[in-house]
Order: structure tokens, then sequence, then C-alpha cells
């Protein structure tokens, strides 16, 4: 239970050391966190601060999933309990290694499935609770204005990316893990008892398995220690924590290798000198501390800057993070604290500088949801500053930019309710945004929208002229547009820039299908198969091209195979039904066409199948009510 704060004694100060007046404290002093009143108990500020989470977060709540959550939220081939094995020990079997993170996703999967609403309240409740630990962290530490930090980064515009995209619970969740490994700690700090080492050790475990960001948290230990005393004992500060770095360094160092390797973190987008990276560094810091500070334009893709270590005024960036760096260490002769809070945020921020290759820095090298844990040393010292003024004047001060932040907060979430509107708000902002331009006209292409598509996809390749993706949806669009001669040359450009593109090779196939080009296309979607085994859709149009050449036992296998892999695909269960029925196997059939009526109950064509194999079973009285329905939902199938 957390009393009135109050720091832990010292227990690294000698005799020798007391004689010495010239020595720096052994703890940094502060006064009481949350001066003038008692502190509220943290399960009544958790209460609070989920209410106001709500309310700020209430607009997304029953949002749609945005751009990479399918990547996220268990797939079907995972939802078993084999699937959870495979989270755990098949690195690659989801979009990032982080297998607590992803046996979280598949534990809410199995409540409320692909109900939306489930994983945004988690997504708040996970924020609310960061933000009361963190408090608690800060009546443990004695840092003042622990509850207003608290407030700050709860209601922050900046968190908002991290709390209303559901892929980013990676944030919210390990920073849970983060903050409880801190409490911790301290306890083990205080008391020295082995078991406290290993809960707090555990703590910290679970927060590098669901984002190995958290790594820089022994580093951030350190320099608690050492704002706290003054210096640094090997004993007792370093050596407990040498297990912890070297867990943190093998966490980053395989995250590193698996966005280079896995996720495609590499290439001509990726190839900076030191010089470039240690411009982009400080370029990098300013940014996210200039977005803390003031709010404004927050956007779900930034530009993406030119780096070039050779233009002089961009070494401006890092010289001046030197500077500040240098004045606050000066001043740290009189107060650590400002120094403290710098260093807890460069370090935090650290494997977001550009130092590393992640895969988001091929749009943009700034993110809003980089900086939600680093964001923490700012709101700390922005809560200890505000108790330096009179109370009233505080109150006010406070009441006023709570309610500010909370509006610009909620404003902000309504840009996350849906795909759509995120990346049309993305586009006012910054029109050149070549990943706005391509996901919204992939979704228009999806809806059916392919004249509205088309000038999106066009944008892409204008802005990025050798992208194999936007390539193969300028493909797609096309084909359905009529236009399937057109498709062919940037579909053959795709798969030359990208060999092993399956997707590519599927809609050249298509393109080719509907030139009456069969032979050809059929050979595309085998070479689709071939290069992505698991692509179901290469499989179904694969099936229903050996069909239409009468190779009926080699679509069946072909359209099985697409069913096992999409079990929710309801044409693929149709066609295969229709192959079955072709050999007369008509009891195999039924059970597909069956699902098939399920997954879509409007559909005549299912109807209509699903009555004739009724039919050819003698079921005769179930097949005339099947066909009745067929006919009244497609009055053109009466004859």
């Amino acid at each position: 239970r957390i009393g009135i704060a109050r720091g832990p004694p010292d227990r690294h100060v000698d005799c020798a050391a007391m004689k010495r007046p010239s020595s720096p404290a052994p703890i940094a002093k502060a006064p009481p966190a949350d001066q003038g009143s008692a502190p509220l108990p943290l399960w009544a500020l958790f209460a609070g601060f989920l209410a106001a989470a709500f309310f700020i977060y209430y607009p997304v709540l029953h949002g749609e999933f945005l751009w990479d959550d399918a990547g996220h939220v268990t797939a079907p081939a995972l939802q078993s309990w084999s699937g959870l094995g495979r989270i755990w020990f098949e690195p690659g079997a989801t979009q990032q290694y982080y297998p607590l993170l992803h046996s979280v996703f598949w534990l809410e999967h199995a409540i409320w499935g692909d109900a939306t609403v489930g994983y945004h309240m988690i997504n708040i409740l996970w924020h609310a609770l960061s933000a009361c630990l963190l408090v608690a962290v800060l009546r443990r530490l004695a840092v003042p204005g622990a509850l207003l930090a608290g407030l700050f980064f709860l209601v922050h515009p900046v968190c908002v990316e991290s709390v209303a995209w559901i892929s980013e619970q990676k944030n919210t969740l390990s920073l849970v893990f983060y903050l409880t490994a801190v409490l911790a700690w301290l306890r083990f700090d205080e008391h020295r008892r082995p078991a406290d080492y290993a809960l707090a050790t555990l703590w910290f475990a679970a927060a590098l398995l669901t984002k190995t960001v958290t790594a820089t948290l022994p580093a951030a230990l350190l320099v608690v220690a050492w704002w706290r005393r003054g210096r640094l004992s090997w004993q007792n500060d370093v050596i407990p924590l040498l297990p912890w770095f070297a867990l943190g360094i093998a966490g980053g160092l395989f995250t590193a290798h698996f966005e280079r390797t896995s996720i495609g973190a590499q290439g001509t987008e990726f190839a900076l000198g030191f010089a470039d990276r240690l411009v982009l560094s400080g370029r990098v810091f300013w940014f996210y501390l200039g977005k803390l500070l003031w709010p404004a334009d927050l956007i779900f893709v930034y530009p993406r800057w030119t780096v070039d270590a050779g233009v002089a005024w961009q070494w401006l960036f890092p010289a001046a993070g030197l500077a500040l760096l240098a004045g606050l260490a000066w001043r740290a002769r009189r107060s650590r604290h400002e120094l403290a809070a710098a260093l807890l945020f460069g370090g935090s921020l650290f494997p977001a500088l550009g130092f590393f290759n992640v895969y988001p820095f091929v749009f943009s090298y700034v993110a809003d949801h980089f900086q939600y844990l680093a964001s923490l040393a700012i709101f700390a010292a922005a809560g200890a500053a505000f108790t330096r003024l009179p109370l009233l004047p505080r109150q006010i001060a406070v009441a006023v930019l709570f309610g500010l932040l909370a509006v610009l907060a909620r404003n902000q979430t309504a840009d996350y309710r849906n795909n759509f509107v995120l990346y049309e708000a993305t586009l006012r902002k910054n029109p050149d945004a070549w990943l706005a331009h391509h996901n919204l006209g992939m979704m228009l292409t999806e809806s059916g929208q392919y004249a509205e598509a088309l000038p999106h996809i066009q944008r892409t390749l204008e802005l990025r002229p050798d992208y194999a993706e936007a390539m193969n949806n300028l493909g797609n669009t096309l084909t359905h547009l009529g236009r399937a001669h057109e498709a062919i040359a940037p579909l053959e450009r795709a798969i030359q820039l990208k060999p092993r593109f399956g997707l590519a090779h599927n809609t050249l196939g298509v393109a080719f299908m509907n030139l009456g080009r069969a032979d050809e296309g059929r050979a595309q979607f085998e070479a689709a198969v071939r290069l992505q085994p698991d692509y179901a859709m290469a499989h179904r149009n694969l099936g229903q091209a050996l069909f239409t050449a009468k190779l009926v036992p080699e679509a069946t296998q072909q359209l099985a195979e697409a069913v096992r892999l999409d079990p929710a695909d309801a044409q693929a269960r149709i066609q295969l039904g229709t192959a079955l029925a072709m050999q007369a196997k008509y009891a195999e059939a039924l059970p597909h066409f069956e699902v098939a009526l399920e997954l879509t109950p409007n559909s005549a064509d299912a109807h209509l199948r699903l009555a004739m194999t009724l039919r050819a079973l003698g079921r005769t009285e179930e097949s005339n009510h099947q066909y009745l329905e067929a006919i009244r939902l497609d009055p053109n199938l009466a004859r």
C-alpha cells in the first residue's frame, strides 16, 4: 500500500561522506508529492482516470479495425491451443514476435472474437492503469506533482494513436508491465529481498515480451538511482541490473533482426550513413519534444524528411541537443531534476531515434506512438514544475490545460473511427502521404469503388514510382474497370521488382483470365500458390481455372485447400461444393453449401446449388424450399 510518499533511506552514506559538506546530497530532495492535500488512494484514482479515459476515447469505442490491425488480432490459423503454442515457439507466425502481447490478443479473441469494442475497451483500460501506475511510481519517488503528471499523460493528444489504434496495445500493455516492474524494483531497492528482485525481473521480462522498446528500463533505473543519491553504487545499483541489460540487449537485437529480415526494414529507403543517422536523431528528439509541448497538427503519417548530413543546417538539431545536455549537466551541480528528466526522455526514445531500422521509416521517421513510453519523463517534469506555482494560479492553469488537452485528444480520437476517416484526415494535413493514398485506394477497390480508387493509386505511384504493391493494386483496379489489357504492364513490372510477389502473380492471372488467355492465367495462379502456399485466394482462383479446364479432381484439391486456409470464404465453399457435386459426391458437397448460406444468407447462387444437391439426395421438399428462396432473392432464376 502506498501512503504518504517518502524516499527510502540511503544505505550508501558513510561517516566520512557525512563529514564532507561539499559532497552531493545522498538523496535528491523534493517536496512531498501532491502537495496541499492527502493523496487519493490508488483505487479511487484509477476509477477517476478510467472514467476520464472513456470520455476522451468514446468516439472510437465502436470504431473499426485500422490499417494493420488484422496482423495483430489473432488470425484463424492461430485461434486454437496449438496456435497459442505457435505464437510462442514459431517466430513469424505473428506479424512481430511479441508472444505475450499476442497471447493476450489470443485470449481476447477467444472472449469476444472480432468485435472491436472489446479491444478498444481493453486499450483504454491499460492506458488508464498506466496513468495510475505513473502516479504510484512518482509518489514512491517523492516527486512533486505526481497526480498532475498522471493527468497530463492520461489526456495528452500525443497518446491518442497508441490508445485508439488496436495494434498499439503493444504500447499500452507493455507500459503497464514496465511501470509495475519499476514499482517492484523500488521495493527491492528499499529492502533488498531476493523475492522482490525475482518479481521485478518477471515484470520486466513480461514488458520485453510485449514490446522490446521497454529494454531501456535498466538504463532508466540507473538514471533514477543517480538522481536520488547523486552517484551510483556498482554493488547495489549496477550489478543487480546486469541481467536486465543482457535480457534487454538480446530482445532488442532479435527485434531489430526480425524487423529487417521478416518485416522488410532494409533496402534503399534505409540506406543512411552514420552521420545521417546522427542528424536524424537530433531532429527526431526535438520533433517529439515539440509535439509534447505544443500538440498541434498531429498526423497519423507525418511527412518523411530528406536527411542529408552534407546539409549544414541539419546539424543544428543534434548540436542543439548536445547544448541542452551540456546546460543541464552544468545545472546538475545544483539540481539534478532537469538532467534526469532529459536523460530519461532521450534514453527511452533511443530505439526510435533512427539508429535502428524499423519498417515505418519507409513512409515517415516519426510517429506519435513511438514516444508513448518516453513521454512519461516530460509529464513527470511538467507535473513537478506546476507545483512551484502558487496554489490558486496552479489550480486555474491545471484546470484550463486539462480541459484543453482533453478536448484536443477527443477530437483527435474521432479520426481513428475507421480507415476512411483516418486516411482522409491524414491527406488533409499531409497530401503527399503515399501510404494514405495507397491504403485508401486499396479500400476503395475492395469496396467496389474502382473509379474512385484509381486516382489515389496513380498518385501513390507518382510519389513512389517503384512500389510493387501499388502496381499490383493498379492492375487489380484496371482489371475490374474492364481495362485488363492495361493491367498487364504494371503487374509484370511489379513481379519484376519483387519476383516472389505471390499476390501480383494472382492478380496477373485474373487479368489473363479476363482476356481469355486461360493457360497463362492458370500458370500465374500456379506460381502464386507455389510462392505463397498459404494464400487462400490463389488456391481458389487456381481451382476455378482448373474447373473451367474440366480438370475437376485437380480443381477439387485446390478448392479444398482454399477452404482449409480460409473457412469463412463462402465463394470458395460454393465452388468446392459444385466441384464435388460434379463428381456425384453430393453428401460431401452438402455441408459446404450449408456453411456458405450461413456466411451469406442472401446468396441466391448458394440457395440454388443447395437446392440442386438436396434434389440429388432425394430430399425433394427441402430442395423445393431452397429453389423458391433462390427465386425470391433473384427473380431472374425463375426460368
